[in-house]
């Protein structure tokens, strides 16, 4: 099962290292990571997408709250949560292939936010099922580069990680 993990943690060097190596000395994935400064500048906040079952992740989080920089840890997964991701694609876009784009990137509510003679920078937010949706919708041969954020999430509500 897919969790999405949120960790406030010290902004220290060597914080996020320490995060990662407690996933990899275990044989956990990370499928999906951002790091962040928060509103205060002395914190970050990492979401990271990992799999497994509601054991592993609890363990996950109970070695999580051990380390010394991390603050406070929530699986965003267990309530009513918020999750988008940023794609920018770029893609081939010449003769009928620009028009086609142009639309693709209207359906999905897009955004193009370069343009060349041969080449549109098409920006997207969503989950990461509607970017996977649009990457599916297009030619595999007009993708001439794809950059994921990775996913962020927010607490819906009175829920939410803060000191």
């Amino acid at each position: 099962m897919r969790h999405i993990i949120s960790i406030l943690l010290e902004n220290e060097s060597g914080a996020l290292s320490r995060v990662a190596g407690l996933f990899s000395a275990r044989g956990y994935n990370i499928q999906s990571l951002t790091v962040a400064p928060t509103e205060d500048p002395s914190l970050s906040r990492i979401t990271l997408v990992t799999s497994g079952t509601d054991d592993i992740v609890e363990q996950i989080t109970k070695q999580l709250n051990k380390l010394v920089d991390v603050v406070k840890v929530i699986d965003l997964s267990e309530a009513p949560h918020v999750e988008r991701e940023l794609l920018m694609i770029k893609v081939r876009a010449t003769g009928k292939d620009r028009e086609e784009m142009k639309r693709l990137a209207d359906i999905f509510r897009g955004h193009i936010i370069d343009v060349t003679d041969s080449a549109y920078v098409i920006e997207l937010t969503g989950t990461s099922n509607k970017l996977d949706s649009f990457i599916a919708a297009i030619d595999p041969v007009l993708i001439l580069e794809t950059v994921r954020s990775g996913v962020s999430g927010i607490g819906r509500g009175d829920r939410m990680l803060k000191v």
